[in-house]
Formats: structure tokens, sequence, C-alpha cells
């Protein structure tokens, strides 16, 4: 049986000082595993271009290299949203810069095969003015919550990557088709998550609204 004195050394530990300041939960630090990972993919992002473009970006060893640090870059998306979930890590930061870096990495290196003319600007042009928009309209909502990446989110980066690492690897012309196909599953995953991405938009601003009125 407790004693008094053991009931109020219990309320002090759960209320805190003697003011009666509730004691806040631990906050996760902003500077975490899965958030460095996802700087790292972001200072990963110039360094792949300048091996690109190295030798007029059709050198086979240097399209190598390029395809290894856009690996590398890519890999990193998968290890800290894993190790945010796992160790509890998830952050407001990591919850808006992952998907942003994302967009940085895949929009850098869909520019630069369209410079280099392997790929067609249209489907440059398409899938980043999805990605655009759609960061514009995570900012937009940014006040009333975040909005993650949902697992439709997440497949059409992974085969946006996979499609990606196709073209710049230099594969025989026979390996074309493959590559095309990979691309157009790309194009329509990137479209149809954009439109999900929208209607969540609209059903959290009509919820708030509901609330305010």
């Amino acid at each position: 049986m407790s004693t008094p004195r053991d009931q109020t050394d219990a309320h002090r530990a759960a209320v805190g000082p003697s003011d009666g300041t509730p004691v806040a939960d631990n906050p996760v630090p902003l500077l975490n595993i899965a958030n460095i990972l996802t700087m790292v993919r972001m200072i990963l992002v110039p360094v792949f271009l300048v091996v690109l473009f190295v030798d007029g970006g059709h050198s086979t060893w240097w399209r190598l290299g390029a395809m290894g640090v856009f690996i590398v870059a890519a890999i990193t998306d998968r290890i800290d949203g894993q190790l945010a979930r796992k160790y509890g890590l998830v952050t407001d930061f990591g919850k808006l810069m992952d998907p942003i870096a994302d967009k940085a990495l895949i929009g850098a290196a869909l520019i630069g095969l369209s410079v280099l003319g392997d790929l067609s600007w249209w489907v440059t042009g398409v899938i980043i003015a999805r990605e655009l928009g759609i960061t514009l309209l995570r900012f937009a909502v940014l006040r009333h919550a975040v909005i993650p990446a949902g697992k439709g989110g997440k497949l059409k980066t992974l085969v946006q990557a996979v499609a990606i690492g196709f073209y710049l690897c230099p594969l025989p012309s026979s390996w074309d088709i493959v590559s095309g196909l990979l691309m157009a599953a790309a194009v329509v995953l990137t479209v149809a998550t954009g439109i999900e991405y929208i209607v969540q938009a609209i059903r959290l601003r009509a919820g708030v609204r509901a609330v305010e009125s």
C-alpha cells in the first residue's frame, strides 16, 4: 500500500516543478540519424550532376559513376525512413524534407538526362511540374498539418529511381524498350499520386474549416 509521501512524490514526478507545470514528453531531437541521411541525400544532388556531365555526359565510366552516386542517394531514402519509424525519430522536419530531398534528386537526374538528349523534355516537364506543385501544396497546408509521403508516393519514387537508373546506365540499345516502359510507369504513378495528394489537401482544408465553424 502506498503512503501519503509516496503519492506526493508520484504527483510531483507527474506534474514536475512545485508550480504544477506538467512535464513535457521528451521531444525527438532534430539532429538525428534519419534527418542526417536526408540532408546527405540533398548534398549528393550537386555531386551527382557534376559526375554526370563529366566528359560530355556520355563517357561509360563516368556514367557508371553518376549511376553509383544516384543509387547511393536513393538508398538513403529507404534507410532514413526505416530508421525514423523503428527508433521513433519521426519529426515534422523529416516529414517535410524527406520528400523534398527525393524531388531534388529525381528532378536533377531528369533535367540532366534531358539536357544530354537521353530523355524527352515532356517527360521531365510532366514529372517536375507535378513535384513542384505538390511541394507548394505541402507548404500551403503546412500551418494546418504536414502531409507525409504515403505508400503511393513511395512507390512512385521507387519506380522513378529504377527508371532513371536504367537511363543512366550505358546499356545496349536493345534495352531501350525496357527503359521506356519503366519511365512510362513512372509518369503514370507520378500523375496518379499527384491527384491523390490534392484530394488529401482538399479534405484537410475541409476538416479545418469544419472545426473553425
